[in-house]
């Protein structure tokens, strides 16, 4: 059976920090599956490799800058200063959001299966505008690491954030849902939350994820759990509410205890509970001190969105060498 011809612009949009050490690799095996689709008529001639150098320190930029002259499929976006992996990852999209029909972000590791793009791409012409790559399985991590990363997923959740689950930010975008995702205006970014909000028709294809080309993880546990924090008080109120429940009941134990105080008073026995009463003092300071916290880190993520500071500067654009836009 003849394959159909398709025209439709691709981007593969990819953050870079630090990725001097595995860009070239990278690069390498993108132009290959790019060059694959538009000598297979499945994509346009026009679609693009599209590099975000968020404020690297060593010669990401210098890299990027090289190898769009050396090929037309590669282009670059250098962000003014570092912005994070999620200003920088949407700084991407929407730069390619008006450039493109669909696009695909994924990170400079090369943990993501390149190959898995041919079937998002088939996805997309069969109608879904959102298409997720999940990891199959975790067998390859250490047993701490797929503790902690599908806890992450579980937590968020419950907590009332919607996610994909084994889902980071390896996906396929149509202009559509790029344009949809452009509606959300929200300084505190975290798009593996906002992405299942869009809506429209999706799809999911798993791919084994492999190990890490070169260089270091940019997500240590530490940031893991700071992400977890971002993603939770961006899409949810939960935790507050927890703590209003909480509260209740403290409130009603207070009063069970007020009850047994006055009947052990009745009995004429002597209270003498100095243990109590200190562990209970603790024990409130604590959870009075982490309900403000809470609090805190909802009221300041609305002072920030207060402010509508930009979420992200582009320093500067790569077109074509003939200086045409896509």
């Amino acid at each position: 059976m003849e394959i159909q011809q398709m025209n439709d612009i691709l981007y593969i949009v990819v953050p870079c920090y630090n990725e001097q050490d595995v860009l070239p690799e990278t690069a390498r095996r993108l132009r290959r599956k790019l060059e694959e689709l538009i000598g297979a008529g499945r994509i346009s001639a026009c679609s693009r490799v599209l590099f975000v150098n968020d404020g690297s320190k060593d010669k990401t930029w210098e890299l990027i800058v090289r190898l769009h002259g050396e090929c037309p499929l590669f282009s670059g976006v250098d962000l003014s200063r570092n912005r994070g992996h999620q200003n920088a990852l949407l700084a991407g999209l929407m730069t390619a959001k008006d450039r493109c029909d669909m696009a695909v972000s994924m990170d400079a590791d090369l943990q993501d299966d390149v190959d898995t793009v041919d079937a998002m791409v088939e996805q997309y012409y069969a109608g879904c505008d959102v298409v997720y790559g999940v990891r199959s399985s975790r067998k390859k991590d250490s047993f701490f690491k797929r503790f902690t990363a599908e806890s992450f997923y579980r937590l968020m959740n419950f907590m009332g954030a919607e996610t994909v689950f084994n889902h980071a930010d390896y996906r396929l975008l149509s202009r559509r849902a790029l344009e949809g995702l452009a509606q959300f205006k929200e300084v505190n970014l975290f798009l593996r939350g906002i992405v299942p909000l869009v809506g429209y028709p999706c799809a999911v294809v798993e791919y084994e994820r492999g190990e890490r080309f070169a260089g270091e993880s940019k997500y240590p546990l530490k940031k893991m759990v700071a992400f977890a924090m971002e993603g939770i008080t961006s899409l949810s109120v939960k935790p507050i509410r927890y703590i209003t429940i909480l509260g209740f009941l403290i409130f009603l134990v207070s009063l069970l205890m007020l009850a047994y105080s006055v009947v052990r008073w009745a009995q004429g026995a002597t209270i003498i509970g100095w243990a109590s009463v200190i562990c209970s003092v603790w024990a409130i300071g604590g959870l009075m001190l982490l309900s403000l916290g809470v609090i805190g880190e909802y009221i300041g993520k609305i002072y920030l969105e207060t402010k509508g500071r930009p979420r992200f500067l582009l320093r500067e654009v790569l077109e074509d060498l003939d200086g045409k836009t896509d």
